[in-house]
């Protein structure tokens, strides 16, 4: 994540968690700031690490970062001075198995963020909580929530969309009341995938279900406009045009039409997991080994444009970063920096 001239990046390391926050230009740190904080994930997990899972959020003057044992830490974006904490293992009374994975979204003074049992709205200033709303049982199959929300306007209503692990759903931004839930079907919970918005419907895959596209009506349970058997994972999808785009269970990538639900097509396998993003007319794709591609959004057929292979040593599970003629990618235990020539 970069704000101005510095880009920040967190660590999981003898038994501490920090944030550090670096020169663009040079690479050289500017400040590192810790606190005690890690956890060990259930066993069938623990093979994607028991690092740092929530990506941090700026408003270029404040970092806001979640840590492992579902803290929330905001901390001076040019010092690293601590401002507050939240910590809602203490407040709430227990941690998330797999600790805090939702990433805090901005919104004018407020944060949102899925963590404590439920769905919270804070004051950014001082991290008060304004509003509590879909809380859990904390069974590990069902809390601790693995998306992040997103706010869109439906049918006239802006909202914010939260995927939970067991639904989707649409809360009031003021209340936190909600206007409609759905429940979607996922092996162990597995809803990962942050909600994707097209239209006045909402695309949602999960691990052992499948992939649906829902039309939301105003206070109303949403109604299936078609579904598809592929099943997304760990990676969002991206929006082009009426095209998604997504790297899929089975390591395949793919491309659906989201006026029918079909397929456009699917590739060979392609990595275990993809940070993708997106100007419009390419797509560009980092996977877990280090590989990165370069993709022509094209719903008629699948085009690799370019492929470069940037790590040998290391994987890389953070979303790669993207700044003008430049790429930067987070491997377990370094930051790099590539020119994009």
């Amino acid at each position: 994540m970069t704000a101005g001239d510095l880009v920040f990046t967190t660590e999981s390391k003898a038994g501490k968690e920090s944030t550090m926050a670096f020169q663009i230009d040079s690479g050289d740190q500017v400040w590192k700031q810790e606190w005690k904080g890690s956890m060990n994930v259930p066993f069938f997990a623990a093979r994607n690490g028991n690092w740092i899972r929530s990506t941090p959020v700026t408003d270029d003057s404040t970092i806001y970062v979640g840590g492992m044992r579902d803290v929330l830490v905001a901390m001076d974006a040019k010092s690293g001075t601590e401002k507050w904490r939240l910590d809602f293992g203490q407040k709430f009374g227990k941690l998330p198995d797999f600790g805090m994975v939702c990433s805090p979204m901005i919104d004018g003074d407020h944060l949102y963020v899925q963590a404590g049992k439920g769905l919270h709205k804070l004051n950014r200033a001082d991290g008060s909580i304004v509003w509590s709303s879909l809380s859990d049982s904390g069974n590990i199959m069902s809390s601790g929530a693995f998306s992040s929300p997103v706010i869109a306007t439906l049918n006239g209503i802006r909202q914010l969309i939260v995927q939970t692990r067991t639904f989707l759903a649409g809360v009031d931004l003021a209340t936190g009341d909600v206007y409609w839930k759905y429940e979607v079907a996922a092996f162990r919970g597995m809803n990962i995938l942050t909600p994707t918005v097209w239209k006045n419907a909402i695309f949602t895959s999960s691990y052992g279900g499948r992939s649906l596209l829902l039309d939301v009506e105003e206070n109303k349970t949403p109604k299936v406009r078609w579904e598809n058997k592929i099943e997304g994972y760990m990676s969002s999808p991206v929006v082009i045009g009426d095209h998604l785009y997504m790297h899929l269970k089975n390591k395949r990538f793919g491309c659906l039409d989201l006026s029918t639900g079909k397929e456009s097509w699917v590739t060979k396998p392609f990595g275990e997991y993809w940070s993708t993003l997106t100007n419009g007319q390419s797509i560009l794709a980092l996977d877990q080994t280090g590989s990165l591609r370069l993709i022509s959004a094209n719903p008629a057929e699948f085009q690799l444009l370019s492929e470069r292979q940037l790590t040998e040593d290391e994987e890389a599970w953070a979303h790669v970063g993207v700044l003008p003629q430049r790429v930067i990618v987070r491997t377990q235990n370094s930051l790099r920096m590539y020119r994009w020539m």
